[in-house]
């Protein structure tokens, strides 16, 4: 499907949502408002199981914000209404979307660009991509949650050298770093993103919700809290038809035919 500066679809299992504003796919508005219509459809429809989010071209995943908005979100009071409160609200909607994610980049990620690709699971790259968060030579700091998200990825001393200078790094440091997950040759990361995203369709699809919600815990509480809430999800995945089938393929020698629920 196609909306505008956002297209969708989705085959066997995996969502692609593209992002769709040549040449460098930069976040206007109006991006984000169509990134929030489509993101709860595809949270929803029990037919997608992985999402891939990647970028249309090949110059950039997207290398950021639309400047030219800027202007009228100068001074006190105006940049969060008119812009960051929704844009974060939308890029937590990429953080907690119950199914596992992957960012397939292709060229740049800048800015409110790599701020989103680290919404997802995992991250794909190519050997020239370029990763940074440059917000600082424009005199501001990265507003849309790439302080804590960013952070959580490479720790704080790393974070702080990519934020302070806003110089970018290349995709073999990124990977050093912890920041991406796999580095692929020029031109193969959607590609190698759409088979790690097939492997993931043919795992059990509950048993993975519920494990990506487990590990979020570990974020949001105290441990020994975290691992009791953890327990409530084992009861509850213990009692999917996915489980029942994973036991009896156990003892059988063969193969789970899992059904996704």
């Amino acid at each position: 499907m196609i909306s505008e500066q956002v297209e969708w679809h989705v085959v066997e299992g995996v969502a692609t949502v593209t992002l769709n504003n040549p040449p460098l796919n930069v976040v206007t508005l109006e991006m984000s408002r169509k990134l929030d219509e489509v993101l709860p459809i595809l949270a929803e429809d029990p037919g997608v199981r992985v999402l891939i989010l990647t970028g249309a071209g090949e110059r950039a995943f997207c290398a950021g914000s639309d400047i030219s908005e800027f202007p009228n979100m100068l001074g006190r009071g105006k940049i969060v209404p008119m812009k960051l409160e929704f844009e974060n609200q939308v890029y937590g909607k990429v953080a907690k979307f119950p199914k596992p994610t992957i960012a397939a980049v292709t060229g740049l990620a800048y800015g409110g660009g790599l701020e989103l690709a680290v919404c997802c699971d995992f991250i794909v790259v190519d050997e020239a991509t370029r990763l940074g968060l440059p917000e600082i030579k424009l005199g501001v700091f990265p507003g849309s949650g790439g302080t804590v998200r960013v952070t959580r990825r490479i720790g704080e001393s790393r974070a702080k050298e990519m934020m302070f200078y806003g110089e970018p790094i290349d995709a073999s440091t990124a990977l050093l770093w912890g920041l991406v997950n796999r580095v692929v040759p020029v031109g193969q990361s959607r590609d190698v993103a759409q088979a790690m995203a097939q492997g993931l369709a043919g795992q059990p699809n509950r048993a993975l919700q519920f494990c990506k919600a487990a590990i979020a815990l570990s974020y949001a509480l105290p441990e020994d809290e975290a691992i009791r809430d953890t327990m409530d999800l084992s009861d509850q995945v213990f009692d999917t038809e996915d489980c029942r089938e994973g036991v009896r393929a156990f003892f059988a020698k063969e193969k789970p035919r899992f059904k996704h629920r």
